[in-house]
């Protein structure tokens, strides 16, 4: 499992975390699209803002691998602003290809890319 040095470990004074510190040997938790509705709580969409900040700061355009970005939090955004850099998409590996989808991520979270 590759590691992203440098990355945040969790959104700063709460408990949102963006990293896992190791693989889960259970297996690997697979992506899924989550729905968003509008009445999530303010605290939810901060976060959200915050590891797709983390994310265009590290990565920018270019594809990333999964690695360790935890698979909750990359939920919230997979299918709309991060999406499969790559085909077949495997969403239960740690060396899944992403990519940030910028036109749909800047309409979503337009403080991001000002």
């Amino acid at each position: 499992m590759v590691k992203h040095r440098g990355f945040p470990g969790r959104l700063p004074g709460s408990d949102y975390q963006f990293v896992i510190r190791r693989a889960n040997p259970k297996g690997v938790t697979p992506l899924t699209e989550r729905p968003r509705f509008k009445d999530r709580r303010q605290a939810d969409r901060i976060a959200d803002e915050a590891f797709l900040a983390a994310l265009w700061e590290h990565f920018g355009e270019e594809p990333f691998v999964r690695g360790n970005l935890d698979a909750g939090r990359l939920s919230w955004l997979f299918g709309r602003e991060v999406i499969p850099a790559e085909e077949p998409f495997d969403p239960a590996s740690y060396d899944a290809m992403l990519r940030i989808d910028v036109d749909r991520a800047a309409a979503s979270f337009p403080e991001v890319f000002a």
